[in-house]
């Protein structure tokens, strides 16, 4: 049997029968890799898929693989470092597939729904996935599906602008609108905001009234998502609120997600019970996105405001290349460009436009996306200049030759076009691309001493 279209025709099964961002998340990476004595070995691409689908979807593919082969298969989810290093785990993976435990979850009686403070902008579907965030969008999904019961808390951490907000939402959103639980977003700011408000005294001396509209708002929900945890440091009163709300939540198996800049060790403002509390569930830590995302993020939100036909690819490859790794700043350049166009009078939106255009947004400690910024960076730091004097248009002789060399390097260590290298170099045109690399070929021939230190460079550049 070929399990390759025996595979295919599983997944077509279970695109007809999940939404699309499921069969997106947790089957569209999966393979089958074998069909040996009684099982069924999937592949799976992370550790968090094995035991996700076998909590929760194994049920349904088992029945779909028994109607397409007849056959009754014990289904083994398997990473592919787990076959490459243990070619024998295929007949010893000693995994008791009969004995995973599917929870069944009752449906909720009708309440009156929390004022929950979503975005319902932040979704799933349009949360664009990269290589930097692809493990934090399958935790976020799973907590969404299985609210309370896997991954709690769930803490989210990175720089600012990597999505963390954008996935705590689309958590929210997903819940709400496949159940009905209650979920209350707010930020760490609105929650000390609320406890020092339930902590005064009114006239009367009393004020009970809004303890009870605290504890309401706080603990008579099922998700509770917190926005940078970090800025309740200081705050020792508020953090005792939050830790009392927390063991009360978690208690009652309420989800409970947090995000924060840092990890929750680094958070050394917070009180040690709550850091230990955070690393109870699932600590995730996105990274910024790299140029690949970078110029998914852009594409799709030119496409999304209807630019396509007014910025270019290689105007998105500059983008991608020079701006940093905020998705704000992203969707702010691209507005910065486009009003910057119309201003000068519907000029054509070149590579030359937005260098001037977005200068501002110059990220001086760029991705290094390919070997192009690798050379640069080297090459800079051998001559004692910085990579934006590299990239720039300066003219001294100190910036101008290592600038040439850096360009020849490029030329023969990458397969970048002589446009593609003359983008990454300040918006050069071809020619001027072409010269550089000609001139760096004649004096090496009546230079030794530069051959041999262009040959050092090549060297470092390839063990780096």
């Amino acid at each position: 049997m070929n399990v390759d279209i025996t595979w295919s025709k599983v997944l077509e099964e279970l695109k007809n029968k999940l939404t699309s961002l499921s069969f997106r998340t947790w089957f569209e990476e999966t393979e089958l890799y074998k069909l040996h004595n009684g099982k069924a070995y999937i592949l799976v691409p992370l550790p968090m898929h094995k035991t996700h689908l076998k909590t929760h979807y194994y049920d349904l593919v088992h029945s779909i693989i028994y109607e397409i082969t007849n056959t009754d298969y014990d289904l083994i989810f398997m990473l592919k470092d787990e076959i490459e290093n243990d070619d024998n785990l295929l007949f010893n993976d000693g995994e008791n597939t009969n004995e995973i435990v599917i929870h069944k979850e009752n449906k909720e009686e009708s309440r009156e729904k929390h004022q929950s403070n979503l975005n319902p902008n932040y979704t799933f579907d349009n949360f664009i996935v990269g290589n930097s965030n692809k493990f934090a969008q399958a935790a976020a999904l799973s907590v969404a599906e299985n609210p309370g019961r896997i991954y709690n808390p769930l803490f989210l951490y990175g720089n600012s602008g990597v999505g963390k907000t954008h996935l705590m939402q689309a958590i929210g959103n997903y819940v709400e609108n496949n159940s009905n639980k209650n979920v209350l977003y707010v930020t760490s700011e609105q929650f000390v905001d609320d406890f020092v408000k339930a902590s005064r005294k009114d006239e009367n001396g009393t004020n009970f009234n809004y303890i009870d509209f605290f504890k309401n708002k706080y603990r008579n929900i099922d998700v509770l998502i917190i926005d940078d945890i970090q800025y309740l440091g200081g705050a020792q009163k508020s953090q005792e609120g939050f830790f009392h709300t927390f063991n009360n939540l978690f208690n009652d198996s309420k989800q409970i997600i947090v995000s924060s800049d840092r990890s929750p060790d680094d958070l050394k403002q917070l009180e040690e019970r709550l850091r230990t509390r955070f690393s109870w569930g699932l600590g995730v830590n996105i990274s910024p996105p790299d140029y690949n995302l970078k110029r998914d993020i852009l594409q799709k939100k030119i496409i999304a405001n209807d630019f396509e036909k007014d910025i270019p690819d290689d105007v998105i490859d500059y983008m991608a290349s020079n701006i940093g790794p905020d998705v704000r700043h992203l969707e702010g350049a691209i507005t910065r460009l486009i009003a910057y166009s119309t201003i000068m009078g519907g000029e054509k939106i070149t590579v030359e436009l937005a260098i001037e255009a977005l200068k501002d947004y110059n990220h001086k400690g760029f991705v290094e996306k390919n070997d192009v910024h690798r050379i640069q960076k080297i090459v800079a730091e051998n001559f004692q200049i910085s990579v934006e004097d590299i990239r720039s248009k300066k003219r001294s002789a100190n910036i101008a030759f290592p600038r040439q060399i850096a360009i020849y390097l490029c030329r023969m260590m990458t397969s970048e076009s002589f446009p593609k290298i003359g983008i990454e170099f300040g918006g050069k045109d071809h020619s001027t691309i072409m010269y550089s690399c000609e001139k760096i070929e004649k004096e090496m021939r009546e230079n030794k001493d530069l051959a041999n230190e262009i040959e050092k460079l090549k060297k470092q550049i390839g063990n780096v």
